[in-house]
């Protein structure tokens, strides 16, 4: 059974484009690395990390020290029923907390295909209309938000 702690990890490129990568199980569902915890407690950043190198084959240990970020947010959120079964018996809601990661213009992308079938990146504005979630293209925003007043 899943943990309904999870967490967000927007990957983007100093020149604004972001990362964004297709559900496998659902055609058009264009979303940031998303992941639970393996445990309830498993490091945030750890997980974050984990996530990262299992969908994009990105390892976060290879970057410079700082690449991922904490956002320090965190929203609640009800669970897609469709994908309720993964999780314990009456459990509807998620907790997700909101990370960045700035990798180097050439970092290549491999996709976990059981998750994943395909990748693009995306200026950041685009990227955020075409996550299927509102609250991944929140998360987009933000991270531009913070970056362009100078605290990212």
């Amino acid at each position: 059974m899943k943990i309904p702690i999870s967490v967000l990890v927007v990957i983007y490129k100093s020149n604004g484009e972001v990362l964004l990568i297709e559900r496998a199980d659902k055609a058009g569902f264009w979303q940031s690395v998303t992941g639970s915890l393996d445990a309830p407690d498993e490091d945030l950043g750890v997980a974050a990390a984990r996530e990262v190198l299992e969908e994009t084959g990105i390892d976060v240990e290879s970057l410079p020290v700082g690449a991922l970020q904490d956002m320090h947010h965190q929203i609640d959120y009800e669970i897609y029923p469709q994908w309720r079964h993964r999780y314990a018996p009456g459990v509807t809601r998620n907790t997700e907390h909101w990370f960045s990661l700035l990798v180097p213009d050439a970092t290549p992308v491999t996709l976990a295909p059981r998750e994943h079938v395909a990748y693009q990146w995306l200026p950041y504005l685009e990227a955020a209309k075409t996550c299927f979630s509102e609250s991944n293209g929140e998360a987009i925003v933000k991270l531009f938000s913070a970056t362009e007043g100078g605290s990212v």
